[in-house]
C-alpha cells in the first residue's frame, strides 16, 4: 500500500509541478489580491475539479472521452473560449491598486474562471486520463485507495502552496507594477495554449 501511494505521489508531482494555465491562474489569484481569504474559492473550486477527474479517472470512466471525437472537440471548443476570454480579461486588469483593480474578480467569476482551466483544459484531462487512469488500474483495493488518496492530496497541497506564494509576491509588490506584468505574462502563456488547442481542434476536424 505505501508502495502505491509513492507511487500516486510522485506521479502526481510529475504532472502537477509543469507550467500550465491552472498553476497560473491560481498563482496570479493569490497576487492579484490583498486578503488571502479571497483566493479560497479558487483553492477550493480547483481542488474539487482535480478529485472529481481523478476519481472518474480510476474508476475508468473518464476513458469514454478517448473513444468519442466529438465529446473531445466540444471540450476543446468551450475550453478555447473560456481561454480567450481570461486572456483578455488579465491584459486589460489596471493595477493601479491590487484591492480595488480586481473587484471584477468576483468569488462567482474566480469559481468561474478556475472550472474553465481545470475542466475544460484538454491537456489536464487527457494527462488524468491517459497518466493517472493507466497506472491506476494496476492497483485494487487499498493500495488503488492509497494512490487515489495520495494523488488527490498532492493536488490541493500544490494549489494551497501556489496561492500563499503568488499572494507573498502580490504583498511584496506594493506597486502593483509586477502583478501587472504577470497579468501579461500570463495572457500572453494563456493565449499560446490557446492556439495549440486551436490545433488541436484543427486536427479532430481534418
Amino acid at each position: 500500500m505505501i508502495q502505491a501511494a509513492i507511487h500516486g505521489l510522485l506521479l502526481a508531482l510529475g504532472l502537477i509541478l509543469p507550467l500550465g494555465t491552472q498553476n497560473i491562474f491560481i498563482f496570479n489569484q493569490g497576487a492579484n489580491h490583498a486578503r488571502f481569504r479571497r483566493v479560497i474559492p479558487v483553492i477550493i473550486t480547483a481542488g474539487l475539479c482535480d478529485t472529481m477527474l481523478i476519481l472518474l479517472a480510476v474508476i475508468g470512466i473518464s476513458l469514454i472521452l478517448l473513444t468519442l471525437p466529438i465529446l473531445q472537440l466540444i471540450i476543446y471548443l468551450t475550453g478555447l473560449i473560456f481561454l480567450i476570454y481570461m486572456a483578455w480579461t488579465l491584459w486589460r486588469a489596471s493595477p493601479q491598486n491590487v484591492e480595488i483593480s480586481h473587484q471584477s474578480f468576483s468569488p462567482r467569476k474566480q469559481i468561474s474562471f478556475a472550472l474553465s482551466v481545470s475542466l475544460l483544459n484538454p491537456h489536464a484531462i487527457m494527462d488524468t486520463i491517459g497518466v493517472i487512469g493507466t497506472s491506476a488500474s494496476a492497483y485494487f483495493g487499498s493500495e488503488k485507495v492509497a494512490f487515489t488518496i495520495a494523488t488527490i492530496s498532492v493536488s490541493w497541497l500544490w494549489f494551497i502552496f501556489l496561492a500563499i506564494l503568488g499572494h507573498s509576491v502580490g504583498q511584496i509588490d506594493k506597486s502593483g507594477k509586477l502583478v501587472l506584468l504577470l497579468n501579461k505574462l500570463s495572457s500572453i502563456f494563456i493565449l499560446v495554449v490557446s492556439f495549440i488547442i486551436i490545433t488541436k481542434i484543427w486536427h479532430i476536424l481534418f
